[in-house]
């Protein structure tokens, strides 16, 4: 079947297509220059070219196809040209829409990638920066660096004052803002009058400090106050975190000593009044009933924690008396004998402001440290202490006669947090109420946020996050609720940190039960709760109407309302003393200063703008070309982007333009040094001559003159000034010779390539085949730029043609033959170049030179078979290793680096030479004994190999060299004729810049080596190998150094050896340092032995440590000592014991020597200590032992 015909191709369609426009530019007449497209066709010849042709290299000529883009920022609207409708008679045949409208009005488009290489287009160098006033104002503002706004540090009206942490002084801060919501407490440290004399000054004292920090947070405008000076007063440590509760009692300790220093009865007893209860210890005999009771005073009440449990559970489990039984019996004073027992405590007075410590830090005994206790405890807003009140009897009377709101009702003021998992850091925060603005507030130090309700979670911004829709809704009391169930408790979970608060309310009673109080209390639950502080609530009536009396007043609820507020108080806000309030009138007379002085050079700067701005749109308006003859200045597109930004900089910062007079003004010359960045952008344009390069022709753009002088005018430097006319003549001459040959050459390898073939047996000329491949490219890769290239016969190519002989070489793989015509167009580029002619005869000497080497490297294998198969046991057990084939026979050692050498010579006989002898004399000392010891392993390195006796008889026949040094395998030792050298040996291995070691590595149970039990094997095992081998091959198992898999090498570090490159200038330190690199062992987990002796000098080296070519260093990995906190009840192992710092040692309440003032005799403080705390694990212990009963830490 014969083939089909192929397709005639459609041809290719003339003319426009239906809606296209003929362009006037495309008409003859109406050529259009691009950068460099008259080169080739108008002009062959660097003499010919004119200045309109430079001009076009940079797209300023007259035809250039840059069209003149509008200024899209221009105020005057440029009217569209009305399109006129065709009039007349259509012709024969012609349809209506049948017209080929030819115009000028063809609106070019702009765009930021299109216009990038237009000079003519001005319309994207950041003008949309400046078109966006508020944008441009925000950034001049910014840059103007007007510095920290203090209004931003103002006091919202009615807001509480924050504390700024200095450091680690957040628990200061909480403990502190607790305190001053408590309005006698704060009245009574305002009327406080701290003693002074000569040694101690009024305002150092911690009271008047007090006294000022009080006075900030209450009249003071600015949101936060820095308390540093009091802080200083008590000289507390500001990078040290501390205790809270502790922080607490000794403070409270010294207010209490200060206030007994005051005249004033109240001042005397105010902290006792205020903060002080009353408890009683007691026991009853169980026999005989005697009962013994010691009262004491307390500041506040520990409870201990367990898992959700409520703050009553607590309480009552405090109280829950304890049975004393066994072996620990009660010595009864009746009795006068061991007696069962019941000890119990009791509270007999309550303070009006409650404090509750929560035992949140606990002290671990397993593990000698103290950790931080997780649990959960629900609190709640309203406590009726009455039913914890007086003896076990009583206690259950109130609660069976389901008696509330007796005189002890207490109301939730305050809740310090622990935010953190550890006991020895974290963050302390607060929740308070504001007596004033009758409001909860969380106090994060300087950051006070106002929150709906207690727990209320944070949004990251320092804000109460709205509560979720529902959560605080209740339901009308119409509606009959649904049967409870489980525990008839409804929870909001709420995320607070790292730890989990939750809200608890109790659900209504149900209709059919005896409602006995309208309302159950809400409870709150916190992982975090620290401290809980409640205020007595006086005269109550019931808990639908309470009357809540705060410091001394009183104020009722309509029936029904309750919240998580406290209600209103009506005691008065006190007067801060004078003193005080000058310290805190003078600082918001400062801030108030500060803000008026801001203002003012805000004003200053945003008028500044106005007047920048306008005069730089009037600029970047009006700076666009109208055509192409006006007269225009050829700038930088980075320096005009650069002016446009740099407006928006402060004033400082800008790039002046030196003065253009012949006079030096102060300006001028501070601007020399100002003014290098615009010069750069400036001479990104220019030539090494000084004028337009028309290379860099994408980055100029055509500015109006007039406005270019209005840049200049704001000293702004955009030198030198240079209209289009200055292209540089040298550059575009230079360009044009490279042009001309872009558009040459692919002509001239066109014409080459039509003629070069040439038939077998038609005369030709030999040319070097690289270098016609490469001169074929469109882009030789020869070609260097205004360079010619280099001809066929260089020094490069002409070994592909020419042997050194000067014949035609013999190796046709680099040479190709070529016609006699296209010789001659090359000998028209080349005229130097002699080219060979085909005919030529292949150089002689080069043949029989080729012939002689192929009979020599015959003879060379034939060698080398011969030996290989001599000595055959040395080829392949030399370098393994595998000594087990040598037992009890007679051996000899040789340079291990002579085997290598001879085995490479056999793997390639005629590439690689062939050893010249076998040179033992480095194994030889002067004294002519050896200088190793052959019995020792780290001198049986890799520059010793073990051979046959027979094999070196073998070498001696075909190897000059020696000596002989015969050894024999015993199995254990080997044994030889010379003896060792010790002193060569040792001068030998010392004397190295660089060498290897061994690392036998050990772990954590291995035994600590010494001198006495160190030991080195003095020869590896049989099995054993001396070195790796050097023949490695796929699939086997003796890889050297091949990598292997980080899992296999992870489980062979432990109990291995492995060797490492040192120097002789490391030192200690620094081989610790590589080991943790090469090892993965920290370095504080790391212990050196060197023979048995630990190297504990960090900056010894290895030189003087006597460490030596290819010896052995132990190193021990130790346990680090990790600290697990953790909240569950499993054994931990006993670990070292964490130090836990000084805490208040060396503090002013930690008892820092201070001379007492002379003042009057005053009474001793009611206070006094009846137990003192342990630092470390927080238990109670009698005043007059030395040390703790529980941990053993002692007292100092």
């Amino acid at each position: 079947m014969p083939p089909k015909r192929a397709r005639r191709a459609s041809p290719a369609p003339t003319g426009l297509s239906a809606g296209e426009r003929l362009k006037r530019a495309k008409l003859s007449g109406n050529t259009q220059y691009t950068a460099w497209g008259w080169v080739g066709t108008e002009v062959t010849d660097a003499s010919e070219i004119t200045q309109e042709h430079r001009l076009a290299t940079c797209g300023f000529s007259k035809n250039s196809i840059y069209p003149l883009c509008a200024n899209k920022y221009s105020v005057v609207a440029q009217p569209a040209p009305a399109k006129e409708k065709a009039t007349g008679s259509k012709a024969a045949g012609e349809l209506e829409d049948d017209v080929i409208v030819i115009s000028d009005d063809e609106g070019p488009s702009c765009s930021s990638r299109g216009c990038k290489g237009n000079p003519y287009c001005l319309n994207y160098l950041g003008q949309e920066k400046w078109e966006d006033k508020d944008k441009a104002r925000e950034a001049f503002m910014k840059a103007a660096d007007l510095g920290e706004d203090p209004v931003v540090n103002s006091r919202d009206p009615g807001s509480p004052v924050g504390l700024k942490n200095l450091g680690a002084t957040c628990f200061a801060n909480a403990s502190l803002q607790v305190w001053f919501q408590d309005l006698p407490f704060r009245n009574g440290v305002y009327k406080c009058q701290p003693l002074q004399d000569a040694d101690h000054k009024y305002e150092e004292s911690p009271v008047f400090q007090l006294q000022v920090t009080f006075a900030a947070m209450q009249e003071s405008i600015q949101s936060a106050f820095n308390p540093v000076k009091l802080v200083e007063s008590l000289k507390l440590r500001t990078t040290e975190q501390q205790d809270a509760q502790e922080f607490s009692k000794l403070f409270m300790a010294h207010l209490d000593t200060e206030f007994q220093k005051q005249s004033s009865p109240v001042l005397k007893s105010l902290v006792a009044d205020q903060f002080q209860g009353k408890q009683v210890y007691g026991t009853i005999c169980e026999k005989c009933h005697n009962r013994s009771e010691r009262a004491s005073d307390f500041l506040e009440v520990e409870v201990n924690l367990e898992n959700n449990s409520t703050l009553e559970e607590r309480i009552a489990a405090v109280l829950q008396p304890e049975t004393l039984s066994g072996d620990n019996q009660y010595s009864c004073p009746r009795c006068e004998s061991l007696q069962d027992a019941r000890r119990y405590t009791e509270l007999r007075q309550l303070p009006p402001v409650l404090h509750f410590s929560l035992l949140r830090f606990v002290y671990d005994v397993s593990s000698m440290e103290r950790r931080k206790c997780k649990h959960a405890i629900s609190f709640p807003m309203s406590l009726d202490m009455t039913r914890f009140l007086g003896s076990v009897d009583a206690r259950k009377s109130y609660v069976k006669k389901g008696m509330r709101c007796g005189d002890n009702l207490y109301e939730l003021r305050g809740v310090l947090l622990h935010k953190g998992t550890s006991a020895y850091h974290g963050h302390y925060e607060a929740q308070v109420f504001d007596v004033q603005n009758q409001a909860w507030y969380q106090f994060n130090d300087e950051t006070v946020t106002k929150i709906d309700s207690l727990g209320a979670k944070m949004n990251g911004k320092g804000k109460a996050a709205a509560p979720a829709e529902g959560d605080l809704k209740k339901k009308p009391a119409t509606q009959v609720p649904k049967p409870p169930r489980g525990n008839q408790r409804k929870r909001r979970r709420i995320e607070d940190s790292d730890s989990e608060i939750e809200i608890i309310e109790k659900s209504p009673t149900p209709p059919n039960e005896e409602k006995k109080t309208p309302e159950r209390p809400v409870y709150n639950s916190s992982r975090d709760a620290y401290m809980l502080i409640y205020s007595r609530v006086t005269k109550p009536h019931s808990l639908d109407a309470p009357s809540l009396s705060v410091n001394g007043g009183s104020s009722r609820v309509s029936p029904g309302s309750r919240s998580d507020s406290p209600r209103e108080p009506s005691t008065a806000v006190p007067t801060p003393p004078a003193r005080a309030l000058e310290v805190v009138t003078a600082l918001n007379a400062s801030h108030d200063e500060a803000c008026e002085e801001y203002a003012k050079k805000e004003r200053e700067t945003k008028a500044r703008f106005c007047e920048t701005r306008k005069k730089v749109m009037n600029i970047y308006r009006t700076w666009s070309l109208s055509s192409r003859d006006e007269e225009s200045i050829v700038a930088s597109r980075q320096a005009l982007k650069t002016w446009m930004t740099g407006c928006l900089a402060k004033p400082g910062k800008r790039k002046p333009s030196p003065s253009r007079s012949g006079t030096s003004t102060p300006s001028a010359e501070k601007a020399k040094s100002s003014d290098d960045e615009n010069e750069d952008f400036m001479s990104a344009i220019l030539c090494a001559h000084g004028r337009l390069n028309p290379d860099k022709a994408s980055d100029m753009k055509l500015v109006k003159k007039a406005a270019y002088e209005r840049i200049l005018s704001d000293n702004w430097s955009l030198d030198p000034l240079l209209p289009p006319s200055e292209v540089c003549e040298i550059c575009v001459d230079d360009a044009f010779a490279e042009h001309l040959y872009q558009v040459e050459h692919p002509r001239l390898v066109t014409r080459f390539d039509e003629v070069s073939a040439v038939d077998e047996d038609e005369q030709g000329y030999w040319i070097s085949k690289p270098w016609l491949k490469d001169w074929r490219l469109t882009r030789p890769k020869m070609h260097v730029a205004s360079q010619p290239d280099p001809p066929p016969d260089a020094e490069e190519f002409e070994q592909h043609v020419v042997c050194e002989h000067g014949g035609v070489t013999a190796n046709i793989a680099f040479r190709r033959r070529i016609s006699a015509e296209a010789c001659a167009i090359l000998h028209d580029l080349f005229p130097g170049w002699q080219a060979v002619p085909t005919n030529t005869e292949i150089c002689p000497v080069c043949q029989a030179m080729a012939h002689i080497s192929k009979e020599d490297k015959r003879e060379i294998r034939r060698q080398a078979e011969e030996e290989k198969a001599k000595l055959k046991h040395m080829h392949d057990n030399a370098l393994n290793g595998n000594t087990q084939l040598l037992e009890n026979v007679p051996c000899a050692i040789v340079p291990a680096q002579f085997v290598r050498s001879w085995r490479q010579w056999l793997l390639r006989p005629g590439e690689v030479p062939r050893p010249d002898s076998v040179d033992n004399s480095q194994f030889i000392c002067e004294h002519g004994l050896l200088s190793f010891d052959p019995n020792l392993g780290s001198d049986l390195d890799s520059s010793v190999a073990l051979i046959k006796r027979s094999d070196w008889d073998v070498l001696e026949d075909l190897y000059s060299g020696g000596p002989l040094i015969a050894v024999e395998n015993t199995g254990g030792k080997l044994v030889h004729d010379l003896s060792v050298c010790d002193g060569c040996r040792r001068k030998k291995k010392s004397t190295f810049d660089m060498t290897e070691i061994t690392v036998r590595i050990l772990g954590p149970k291995d035994p600590i080596p010494t001198v006495e039990t160190f030991s080195e094997e003095s020869i590896p095992p049989p099995h054993r190998l001396l070195h790796g081998s050097t023949m490695i091959t796929y699939g086997s198992r003796n890889t050297g150094g091949v990598r292997q898999s980080n899992r296999i090498r992870q489980g062979k570090d432990l109990g291995k050896r492995r060797r490492v490159t040192i120097t002789k200038t490391m030192t200690v330190k620094d081989l610790k340092i590589l080991f943790q690199e090469e090892f993965k062992i920290p370095t504080i987990s790391q212990r050196l032995f060197h023979h048995g002796r630990e190297l504990d000098d960090s900056s010894a080296s290895v030189l003087s440590l006597g460490i030596l070519t290819n010896d052995l260093l132990d190193l021990r990995e130790e346990s680090e000592d990790v600290s697990l906190l953790s909240d569950s009840d499993d054994e931990h192992a006993k670990r070292k014991r964490k130090n836990e710092g000084r805490g208040f040692g060396g503090t002013l309440l930690g008892g820092v020597p201070q001379a007492a003032p002379e003042a009057k005799p005053v009474e001793p403080p009611r206070l006094v200590p009846t137990t003192k705390s342990c630092l470390a694990c927080t238990f109670d212990n009698p005043v007059d032992v030395t040390s703790c009963t529980i941990c053993d830490t002692p007292f100092t």
